[in-house]
């Protein structure tokens, strides 16, 4: 009997065998090794920033349906040479975007509130409780979504309770975007340095009573007007910068009666149009003193 339970034992396994093999060749799916090769060269974020499920997608999206390969935000320059050489394309450098926070509230000490705040960490629960603690409706709630959803560290909290953005470690992925319920983060080239720093649709007094900081945008429309590309439009009380349009002049910011518009240079300007003014001034007193 023993011998017999191994003959049969031996002739199913053998005969499983043989099935698995047949069906491992019948069945086999070819997979390019272009698409393991790209899915190297990425930086196994799986961020989605380039619009896929994870970086595997990516790649074989590239192999088999041709998709760019500049789309990978994490992985910068280095990981579109590298995919070019893989797949004979000429390397095209990848538009960089950075998140920037359009509210200028939401710290500790700059923030209008209703209520005190004791539940959950988080800004959707936050919300979900009569609309958030803070008297502005379009802004921060300052329980830091955002931040935690940050995978690369490029968002910190200072003293104030204020966050920041590090454009030299943002990767543009756009899970802050995601995380915000309030859709404050948006996604801009690094190219563009000038920003609306404010979401309130609330008319003019409201919005500037609202705000804890006084730097609302209060609609009145003297950006649009002073623009010389047309690159900033009103949509229902708030100023919008056309960033395809914008080109850093800057104009808009100086004239900006809250600053409610961000641009780094705005004093630096303020310095040389200050030293102009001042050496003009010199030069007719001294020209007066000379007719004299």
């Amino acid at each position: 009997m023993l011998i017999y339970s191994i003959i049969i034992l031996g002739s199913l396994g053998l005969l499983y065998g043989l099935g698995l093999a047949f069906a491992s060749k019948k069945f086999h799916v070819h997979v390019d090794p272009k698409i393991e090769q790209i899915n190297e060269a990425l930086p196994s974020a799986n961020c989605s920033a380039c619009a896929f499920p994870g970086c595997s997608a990516y790649a074989e999206a590239i192999v088999v349906k041709g998709v760019d390969i500049n789309l990978c935000a994490p992985g910068g320059d280095d990981a579109i040479q590298q995919i070019a050489g893989i797949m004979g394309l000429e390397a095209t450098s990848a538009n960089k975007k950075v998140a920037v926070i359009h509210c200028q509230s939401g710290g500790k000490d700059n923030t209008f509130y209703r209520y005190d705040y004791q539940g959950i960490q988080s800004c959707k629960a936050a919300i979900a409780l009569s609309d958030g603690p803070n008297l502005c409706k379009y802004g921060c709630v300052y329980q830091y979504d955002c931040v935690r959803s940050c995978k690369f560290d490029a968002m910190s909290v200072d003293d104030n309770g204020m966050i920041h953005v590090d454009k030299e470690k943002c990767t543009g992925c756009g899970a802050c975007v995601v995380a915000c319920p309030r859709d404050l983060i948006e996604l801009v080239s690094d190219k563009k340095r000038v920003h609306i720093l404010c979401t309130s649709h609330d008319k003019g007094a409201e919005s500037r009573k609202s705000c804890g900081n006084k730097t609302a945008c209060i609609a009145c429309t003297l950006c649009v007007k002073k623009c010389p590309k047309d690159a900033i439009y009103m949509d229902n009380n708030l100023a919008i910068i056309d960033y395809d349009k914008c080109v850093n002049c800057g104009i808009c910011a100086d004239v900006c009666p809250t600053s409610a518009i961000f641009d780094p240079l705005k004093e630096v300007r303020a310095q040389r149009k200050a030293a102009a003014a001042k050496k003009k001034a010199e030069a007719a007193k001294k020209l007066e003193a000379q007719k004299e």
